[in-house]
């Protein structure tokens, strides 16, 4: 959640500032800022309430600047305001700072240091400043001295970038917790919580890990510990095909994600197969799992419910039991472990807060781990002892698509490997059938307009909604209707189809969307039965079936795929019916309010 970017160099800062801006804008976009500065004590600052957009039009086309910080905000500490907008300012305005991340003891370190400091904001980010600039005024220190005594007194999760106007050839950075890079150029260096917001300028950057100071000038990157302590760490370079950042000819990412969701498939069968045309992954990691006697899945959010589908699929080809905990929960009420616990930690972005303080428990108990991930180089990915990568490309809509059913197809290959090394499957079937999947996938995006109708007439007026199913099916249902709500902000709901009647079918009215999705043989009929107990009390039913399963009567029906894998196929017009929702009533599907795509504060 918020996103950073700096530049130093020799090009006017202010567009490459807000450009970067823009690509980090799924991140938070309640406000942004930038604060630029050509020489010493010649800074300006630039604020606005809203979207990248408006931020442009509020900033000097005619200042010109060579160096400069810039956020986009999701708001934690004070309403969306220009007030509460970074970056921020000490009194002075010597000193300019933007903070990604919350800051725990800010009230306590307001108390202790700054009881005669008016704020100027509600945030837990001003402290900081304003605590640099009291410790610079009061015990004559140097910036960067009066930046780690800040940051040692910090408790929390952070990622800084500092500007002082007296030192107009220095940003300073630092982390802990919220990711930041820092990217090196000819001539220049930026720093940005996400590499694809500066590369356009260079793709060559540094993890700056936690902990960890960083002084950036336009010729060196410098990194230090909290003593003082030089570290050198080589420079990766960010893989991201500029073409995949941009959205062509689609209106929304959105949509341009769940097109490209049969693609994603297809390369996941590439990247996972050997020469001899077998799926294969790491023997290190077919290893350790083989070891453990239980695998817990942690993941949060659209990941979540990935991993409920990945529950399925790995006992039913490993026999290994197989948990899985909502992330949040898991850290700070942990279950008691089996003697040889095996973790997988599902995550878009290998950056959110709240999976990662579970895995530097479980590091510290020396668990093995596997991150599923898209992003390589990720906290969660550097952290894990195993990395998978969905290699689905870069994701920028908010509300995941494609990621969700990269994370099932790389569960299903993880699972067959596993389950043939362990002499349970004789013949995998993974690289047809999940090809298969891809085939009809795109057999149901081609046909989008059709489920652009049913939107239209089951969900255009509602307030309410519901999806139900059994098995495999429950599992999506879930995931459906938090796409339904995350971008339509219709109150879904999520059920097992036959837990309805025992309580919740008391709040069905005349005319309340119920979508059932059946693709499970075995409880088929039953699903169909629980449908029609809605219908009878007055609501407007809508049944998603697989080819095989399917009654004349049905809205949708889908190619029929190897049932271990429905998952991936019944969720795709769930998500167009979420889009086309989301279309029809007037809202930003992309960025829906209140959320952030990448979420690095617990």
């Amino acid at each position: 959640m918020c996103g950073i970017v700096g530049y130093i160099g020799r090009k006017d800062s202010k567009e490459i500032l807000l450009n970067g801006l823009e690509k980090l804008e799924y991140r938070g976009y309640d406000s942004a800022g930038i604060y630029v500065l050509n020489k010493a004590e010649d800074g300006y600052l630039f604020k606005e309430k809203g979207r990248i957009a408006a931020l442009r039009k509020k900033v000097d086309e005619s200042v010109k600047a060579t160096a400069g910080i810039g956020h986009t905000r999701w708001a934690t500490h004070g309403e969306p305001s220009v007030r509460n907008a970074h970056p921020h300012q000490s009194i002075s305005g010597r000193f300019t700072l933007v903070h990604n991340g919350v800051i725990e003891n800010y009230e306590e370190i307001r108390d202790a240091y700054l009881a005669d400091v008016e704020q100027k904001s509600d945030t837990d980010t001003e402290i900081i400043v304003q605590l640099i600039a009291w410790f610079v005024e009061t015990e004559n220190l140097e910036t960067i001295d009066a930046f780690k005594k800040a940051i040692v007194a910090l408790e929390g999760s952070y990622a800084l970038a500092l500007m002082d106007s007296e030192k107009p050839d220095i940003i300073y950075a630092a982390k802990n917790k919220s990711p930041l890079l820092l990217g090196k150029g000819d001539g220049f260096n930026v720093i940005s919580s996400d590499a694809m917001a500066m590369i356009k300028e260079t793709d060559q950057f540094v993890e700056l890990m936690d902990k960890e100071i960083a002084t950036v000038t336009r010729e060196a990157l410098i990194i230090e510990d909290f003593t003082g302590e030089r570290i050198e760490r080589a420079p990766y370079t960010a893989e991201i095909d500029l073409d995949d950042l941009e959205k062509g000819t689609y209106p929304y990412y959105m949509l341009k994600e769940i097109d490209e969701q049969p693609a994603v498939l297809r390369k996941l069968l590439l990247k996972y197969q050997n020469e001899a045309n077998q799926l294969t992954i790491d023997q290190k990691i077919v290893d350790s799992i083989l070891e453990s006697d239980r695998v817990y899945i942690v993941a949060a959010g659209t990941s979540y419910h990935a991993g409920l589908v990945g529950k399925e699929l790995i006992e039913k080809m490993t026999h290994i039991p197989t948990e899985v905990h909502v992330s949040s929960e898991f850290g700070y009420n942990t279950p008691i472990l089996s003697e040889k616990p095996f973790f997988i930690f599902l995550s878009q972005s290998g950056e959110t807060a709240d999976s990662r303080q579970v895995l530097v428990k479980t590091n510290a108990l020396g668990y093995p781990s596997l991150t599923i991930t898209n992003v390589p180089g990720s906290t969660l990915s550097r952290e894990s002892t195993f990395t998978l990568l969905l290699h689905a490309g870069p994701e920028i809509a908010v509300a995941s698509t494609k990621a969700y059913t990269a994370q099932i197809a790389v569960l299903a290959i993880f699972s067959e490997v596993v389950g043939i090394q362990k002499g349970l499957i004789k013949h995998g079937v993974m690289l047809r059938d999940i090809g298969i999947a891809a085939n009809a996938i795109q057999s149901i995006v081609d046909d989008k307009e059709s489920i652009e109708e049913l939107a239209s007439e089951y969900l255009s007026t509602s307030r309410n909604a519901f999806y139900i199913g059994r098995g495999m099916d429950y599992h999506v249902a879930l995931e459906a209707a938090l796409k339904l709500k995350e971008v339509s902000y219709i109150q879904t709901e999520g059920f097992a189809a036959g837990e309805l009647k025992h309580g919740t079918i008391a709040l069905i009215e005349e005319q309340t969307p119920v979508i059932a999705l059946i693709t499970e043989k075995s409880v088929a009929g039953h699903t169909r039965g629980n449908l029609q107990e809605t219908k009878a009390r007055g609501a407007h039913t809508l049944a998603i079936s697989m080819e095989g399963l399917n009654r004349p009567e049905d809205q949708i029906v889908i190619p029929h795929v190897n049932p271990l894998l429905s998952s991936l196929a019944i969720v795709i017009p769930t998500q167009l019916l979420a889009y086309y929702c989301s279309l029809h009533r007037g809202n930003d599907v992309d960025k829906p309010r209140n959320l952030a795509k990448s979420v690095t504060v617990e």
